[in-house]
């Protein structure tokens, strides 16, 4: 038994001692639980189980495995091998704290609050002046991450919380430096609370997520739909079909893990599977998503669960010349001022002996109490905030609450179809248009109200500094949440900068979420199946009185729009022509003009453009006749010579005709040429062996991380000494930026071959 109030483990030493009250006969219930029914049958008796002296092992272990993993994180997801592209001085960027009285740094002085986070990871990693190394860790955590609300996300969260956990527990009572500078430190009990907390949110964590995942488009396979095709699931499309692997194994398979993964934790009977799979579903998750270290993090939650001794009957196992420098296993943990400790067994003989080598009986105090107290209100706290919308209604939009306490972890998933933004000069009444993301390195802007009102708020800071006086601003943002119709997520008639906005009052120019128009989506599928491969398609929703200005680009000469629900009025700009259409109707685009659909129905409209990119089409027409013009000269089939232009077909591209500068060759062969050069670096990638895939992700972290420290270095010394002339900063960073050839190489490469050098 190791549920969230289990004592130090049967399999323990010192459970033989009369720290505990022996019983021959064990009860069902501390079979299951690890205590009995009479441990909480008091406030006294909680307080005294809560504290109870639990083997310091198991938690001494998942300390160093955190702030190894954030010593990790910090140098990848926190950004410090990026950091001065993030915080660059004097670059005019829109920022997004969560109060907005938060300002970043200078940039050095960014370096130095990392350098510090990076110490107090390394400090909790070795136990090292264990707790100043909690508080420069979540201090400066919990800065960054207020700092910035577009990086934020679940795991993130998580890791904020178990490093405040950590600063109040006794994490360092267990192979750390700081037992060896105290003796009253190294293996000293900790508290039974130290592992309810962590045990518990790690429950929370699974057991929400899965909750949330009960959302019906989670059940019904739209939220990740697209993971079926990843080669992850290649094993399982041996016996079912893609359909079928989304359905079953991505939706099905996650909520029921995440349903049941704490509470098989919980028990011995089932520890070891529930462990099997939720280290394969990390390991997988690892793969399928850009998560950081979470994958690695959970996985070093998991053994949690376990006896908290596990660690001396692992470690036992090793040779005994490795015993230096591992885990200690011995002796038994010796009493800490922590913990409460029960009165001694009344008996004759051994236990008489055991009873006087046990520690000293101790009542609880207040700290005890205290930290019982707080133990609970922490938890109820964390069960509470995933459902504490209501209080932040502010920061509800299609999607409720704050994005990161929810754990609703890849329930959503969204596409944009069209931004823009409009601006009017509040003096003139000049109107003009804003490129989407401008004075800002983020996209995650369009899918918040509360950061929507913050980016309005700084364009209209920055605007006047190019003639823009008062400027209006507005927004026309198009979104499809889990494949439905793309529609409009926020008044595009609301001028923003002037718009009210409170972190406890509803959204006003939020649009509704049309969830009556979901059952389209099975439409859509049949719709998508009956279509060719060149032949794309985008359904649109949208409200009355509403318009959708659209431009269809020259490349898509053959464009047309269907009516599906509602009516509509088709405007071309440039003709001043008006078409009206009904549901079932639809009219040819023409391409490379402007054109406005208005919704003139009562209800919503919806339709859907049909298009047909001509220009690529006619692309892989040209490449499929120089692939088989390439083919039959290599082949010795083709007897006529080849003209100038045709030449690099035998020859390749070298330096000078991949950039273009020679106007002898035809520009279909060289984008076809770098085209299948990139095609045949993608197939190396994909089929190279397991070393070689472990020696390019270990030289890209290499660099990576080498980056981050020497651009820490060269901050810390301009801090400490000033900065050095110019010169000798560009060959410092210069310096920092280099990188092996092949990892440059692949950070230009897509998994993905398109045409975007067109």
């Amino acid at each position: 038994p190791s549920w969230s109030l289990h004592t130090a483990g049967s399999s323990s030493k010192e459970n033989k001692q009369a720290i505990l009250a022996p019983s021959e006969q064990t009860s069902t219930v501390k079979r299951l639980f690890g205590f009995e029914k009479e441990d909480i049958s008091s406030w006294h008796r909680l307080v005294c189980l809560l504290n109870r002296p639990t083997d310091p092992a198991s938690l001494g272990i998942f300390r160093f495995l955190f702030g190894m993993l954030m010593a990790l994180d910090i140098t990848q997801e926190r950004g410090l091998s990026h950091l001065d592209y993030k915080y660059l001085d004097g670059a005019p960027v829109c920022r997004f704290p969560l109060f907005n009285f938060l300002k970043p740094l200078p940039m050095d002085w960014m370096f130095f609050v990392y350098f510090v986070m990076f110490l107090g990871a390394v400090g909790i990693m070795l136990g090292c002046f264990y707790r100043l190394a909690c508080l420069m860790f979540i201090s400066t955590y919990w800065y960054v991450f207020f700092l910035d609300k577009t990086t934020w996300n679940n795991h993130s969260y998580l890791y904020g919380l178990i490093g405040f956990q950590l600063t109040l527990m006794d994490a360092n009572r267990y192979w750390s430096l700081d037992g060896l500078r105290d003796p009253r430190k190294r293996n000293a009990h900790v508290p039974l609370w130290n592992y309810t907390m962590l045990r518990t949110q790690i429950f929370i964590v699974y057991f929400i997520a899965g909750v949330k995942k009960l959302d019906a488009d989670w059940v019904e396979g739209y939220s990740m739909k697209y993971l079926a095709h990843h080669w992850l699931f290649d094993p399982f499309k041996l016996i079912l079909p893609v359909e079928l692997i989304n359905l079953m194994v991505v939706h099905g398979g996650g909520l029921i893990l995440d349903l049941t993964a704490g509470y098989l934790l919980f028990f011995d009977a089932t520890r070891p599977v529930a462990a099997a799979f939720v280290s394969y579903f990390h390991c997988m998750n690892s793969q399928l998503f850009s998560i950081g270290m979470f994958s690695y993090t959970m996985l070093a939650t998991s053994p949690l669960f376990c006896y908290p001794d596990w660690p001396r009957c692992f470690f036992g196992r090793f040779p005994e010349f490795l015993q230096p420098i591992l885990p200690f296993i011995s002796p038994p943990p010796i009493p800490s001022s922590s913990c409460v400790y029960p009165n001694p067994p009344s008996g004759s003989g051994e236990q008489q002996e055991e009873a006087h080598a046990a520690p000293k009986p101790t009542t609880p105090s207040f700290k005890h109490k205290f930290r019982a107290i707080f133990t609970i209100l922490y938890i109820t706290e964390q069960f509470f905030l995933p459902y504490s919308h209501f209080i932040t209604q502010g920061y509800n939009n299609w999607t409720n609450g704050l994005y990161g306490y929810s754990w609703d972890m890849m329930v959503h998933s969204r596409s944009h179809q069209h931004v823009k933004i409009t601006y009017t000069d509040g003096v003139t009444g000049d109107v003009g248009y804003l490129n989407p993301g401008v004075f800002t390195q983020s996209r995650r802007w369009k899918d918040h109200g509360d950061m929507l009102k913050q980016y309005a708020t700084c364009l209209s800071e920055n605007l006047p500094r190019f003639n823009i006086s008062d400027p209006e601003i507005y927004f026309d943002i198009w979104v499809s949440i889990n494949d439905r119709f793309q529609q409009r997520i926020f008044d595009p008639r609301v001028d923003i900068v002037k718009a009210d906005w409170s972190p406890f009052q509803p959204n006003s120019w939020l649009m509704p979420l049309l969830v009556d128009l979901s059952p389209w989506r099975t439409k859509f599928e049949e719709i998508e199946g009956s279509l060719d491969n060149q032949t794309e398609v985008v359904f649109i929703a949208d409200f009355p009185g509403l318009y959708l200005e659209n431009y269809v680009s020259e490349d898509l000469g053959n464009t047309s729009v269907q009516v599906l629900v509602g009516q509509v009025n088709v405007e071309m700009v440039d003709e001043k022509k008006n078409y009206s259409l009904q549901p079932g109707e639809k009219m040819q685009i023409p391409a490379g003009a402007y054109h406005k659909v208005y919704t003139v129905s009562e209800g919503p409209s919806c339709y859907m453009y049909i298009y047909v990119n001509t220009t690529e089409a006619e692309l892989q027409k040209n490449f499929t006749k120089l692939s088989e013009l390439q083919e039959k000269v290599r082949n010795g089939t083709e007897t006529e010579p080849l003209p100038p232009e045709l030449q690099p077909l035998i020859t390749g591209l070298d330096d000078q005709d991949s950039t273009g500068d020679n106007s002898v060759i035809d520009p279909v062969v060289r984008v076809f040429l770098k085209r299948q050069k990139r095609m045949q670096e993608v197939k190396k990638r994909r089929e190279a062996s397991l070393i070689e895939r472990f020696q390019r992700f270990a030289s890209k972290k290499y660099y990576s991380i080498r980056r981050g420290f020497l651009m820490t270095a060269i901050a810390l010394r301009n801090l400490a000494v000033g900065l050095p002339s110019l010169e000798q900063l560009t060959r410092e960073v210069a310096y920092a930026n280099m990188k092996e050839t092949e990892t440059s190489q692949d950070e230009h490469l897509k998994d993905e071959v398109g045409h975007g050098e067109l």
